[in-house]
């Protein structure tokens, strides 16, 4: 049955590299909670405590909204094929956007991409698995290349145009801090 523990073991990390989808939790102190779908070849395990994923340009920008206020992140996996397992990591998160020192050497260990928005890097405090015994088997057909056509048809202005109209405010109203404050 479940486990807890401090860290990623070898066999987790596995787990995560096999898996096709993952979701993301944040919340702020007060307003709504975020719980995002997540998948594509956007997620690296960088050690046992340390995971890194690159967030997509998508209709909102409540992570990164989130953790400007909380740093507190829930990741989660689900076994839909295979041996049943669900697994969670607990953690601390910033967020590293294009403007910032640590993008290039992070964005590199990920397929390049007009639609790169931030990039997550999480500590993890705790691990959890649990059994996963209620979780359908599933098939997996292949991923989807529509959010990375239509973000290399936009082009890097046209992404930047759509972040000014739709990634700047949270569903409550906050700034998302997706452009940089100019002082």
């Amino acid at each position: 049955m479940g486990k807890r523990m401090d860290v990623l073991t070898d066999e987790l990390s596995e787990f995560i590299a096999a898996q096709k989808i993952f979701f993301v939790a944040t919340a702020a102190a007060e307003g709504s909670i975020n719980l995002s779908p997540k998948g594509m070849d956007s997620l690296r395990v960088l050690s046992p405590s340390r995971i890194v994923w690159l967030n997509m340009t998508g209709s909102g920008n409540e992570t990164a909204t989130h953790l400007q206020e909380q740093d507190r992140i829930t990741l989660m996996w689900c076994a839909f094929e295979g041996k049943p397992l669900i697994l969670r990591t607990y953690g601390h998160a910033r967020v590293i956007h294009p403007r910032d020192a640590d993008w290039s050497a992070l964005y590199s260990m990920f397929p390049s991409t007009h639609g790169a928005r931030q990039i997550i890097d999480v500590s993890i405090a705790l691990v959890q698995t649990s059994c996963g015994f209620g979780i359908p088997l599933m098939d997996y057909q292949e991923d989807r290349t529509i959010l990375l056509d239509w973000a290399e048809k936009k082009g890097p202005e046209g992404i930047s145009d759509y972040w000014a109209e739709k990634n700047t405010r949270s569903l409550d109203g906050k700034d998302t801090g997706i452009f940089e404050v100019k002082s």
